[in-house]
């Protein structure tokens, strides 16, 4: 996470407060999500709008004759383009100890309802933090004592993170999972202006070179660690915001150390046999204005021993604009896209709950969902899964502002609070399964409307759409055999799944 001042600027701008007071939600209580249920129509269809008086609710719909329609949009299964890995939240130290916290019986209705596949909105992919972050229990490393042969994930994730873990697993064994340091264990540190010099602090701080092997050896062992404990590792990140000073943890690490490291990082890899993917940067579209950082995957994919060990590159959206993705595409298109990490803090709008969402839940749909997916991103997570309703806890230094993507209430463990982000996940999860491939879509336009559409593995159409207008708006979707309509509302995003036939 970034200093609470440059999230404060960046989520101000992308987060535009909405004209329309909350209304009671028809399905239940306000920023309650309605249940998942199995729906009578042809077409599975969810809406929630930024007013709340729809929320993640379902809407009859059947299959109709579009074929003359003036507004109808064609899906083209035979255009693909890339494959979509999944949509999550991160599982960190404080969003587990919020689980819990939690009665047995409530943990696990919570999760289902969130990971479940089928019965629930079947989030499918985390990203958790490798040692300490700011929002653990504590800083910390795996390798706190000098030596790589201390190595050993401790107590404080074994007790508190895995628990959760196993039971998310056992919900969803198909979860996906990535893993982002903050830091390096402090004895792998040199002073960032100095390389002479040591820099025993949890903040900031350079990877020494003389380290590097040793560094490598330390993400081997997290993820042999991680897998023999039941829990696959997807993808890993070289370090959560390189060019970010700050924080209560961080490690800066130019792309020119990221470049270097790279070469010891994938060779151990290989060597290890893991078929984790690497990914490169992990922070901001505007590379924190830093000088000469600029492009900051591009200078490592150019490098042709270090590129064929990275997968892609991950990003954040505290600062810049995600159309910098498209010049990444453009230099790079065979190298894979990821979104990792956004949040939500109380300064946006009023500074209330229902403030938050009407200024977040269709700008961040638009940019971090469907402008990401547009530009071939292949999975989305946002950041905390659940903070307590003081945005707890986090560690001194870091977020102090921050809402987690579910709010729960401290002073029971019980009372839970949904924000734009889990419905933006959730309108992402229950309909694009991992696996899924992005097709083109095409046709009508109308101003305020946007939309992607994807065929799932087991060939099922979906379609993620966007009304950022005041008015609603009627589209008529066709893919090859089947077409409907659907009305979006005013300023609500919805998703939809259906079958072509009925096999």
């Amino acid at each position: 996470m970034l200093w609470a001042a440059a999230l404060l600027l960046m989520v101000g701008s992308a987060c535009s407060s909405g004209s329309e007071e909350p209304k009671p939600n028809p399905g239940g209580g306000t920023n309650t999500p309605t249940p998942p249920v199995e729906q009578t129509g042809e077409v599975e269809a969810y809406v929630t709008s930024q007013n709340l008086s729809y929320t993640f609710t379902p809407i009859e719909t059947k299959f109709s004759s579009v074929s003359m329609s003036p507004s109808k949009i064609t899906l083209d299964p035979t255009v693909q383009y890339q494959e979509i890995d999944g949509f999550g939240a991160a599982l960190t130290g404080a969003s587990c100890y919020n689980l819990m916290k939690m009665s047995a019986a409530d943990r696990t209705k919570f999760l289902v309802e969130t990971f479940d596949p089928v019965n629930g909105m079947g989030f499918s992919f985390i990203r958790m933090h490798i040692g300490g972050s700011d929002f653990s229990m504590d800083e910390y490393t795996c390798c706190d004592q000098e030596g790589i042969e201390f190595f050993e994930i401790p107590a404080i994730e074994r007790e508190s993170i895995f628990p959760v873990l196993r039971e998310i697993m056992k919900i969803n064994p198909d979860l996906k999972i990535m893993g982002s340091p903050w830091s390096c264990p402090r004895w792998m540190k040199v002073d960032p202006n100095n390389m002479n010099a040591k820099w025993d602090k949890w903040t900031s701080g350079r990877l020494n070179p003389k380290y590097y092997a040793d560094y490598a050896e330390y993400f081997v062992l997290w993820v042999q660690d991680m897998e023999a404990e039941g829990f696959p590792i997807h993808a890993i990140t070289m370090q959560n915001e390189p060019l970010n000073h700050g924080n209560s943890m961080s490690l800066y690490m130019p792309w020119e150390d990221q470049l270097a490291f790279l070469k010891h990082l994938g060779p151990a890899f290989e060597k290890a046999g893991l078929k984790t993917k690497i990914l490169l940067f992990d922070h901001n579209y505007n590379y924190d204005d830093k000088s000469g950082q600029e492009r900051y995957p591009l200078h490592i994919f150019a490098d042709e021993e270090a590129s064929k060990w990275a997968d892609g590159s991950a990003w954040h959206s505290y600062g810049g604009n995600v159309s910098e993705l498209d010049y990444i595409n453009q230099m790079a298109p065979d190298k894979s896209i990821y979104f990792t990490e956004a949040s939500i803090g109380k300064w946006i709008a009023d500074g209330t709950w229902d403030g938050v969402f009407k200024a977040c839940l269709l700008n961040d749909f638009e940019h971090n969902f469907l402008g990401v997916l547009s530009r071939n991103g292949k999975g989305i997570t946002m950041w905390n899964l659940m903070l307590d309703n003081e945005g707890k806890p986090y560690r001194p230094g870091g977020c102090a502002t921050c809402f987690g993507a579910v709010e729960i209430n401290n002073s029971n463990y019980s009372s839970l609070r949904y924000s734009s982000h889990y419905y933006d996940i959730a309108h992402c999860s229950k309909v694009v399964k991992t696996g899924a491939k992005r097709i083109k879509s095409s046709g009508y336009t109308a101003t305020g409307l946007q939309y992607e559409a994807f065929q799932n593995p087991d060939g099922s159409y979906a379609v993620l759409a966007l009304n950022k207008s005041n008015e609603d708006i009627t589209v008529a979707f066709q893919s090859p055999e089947k077409g409907f309509r659907f009305t979006i509302p005013a300023a609500s995003i919805a998703s939809l799944r259906w079958k072509d036939t009925d096999n």
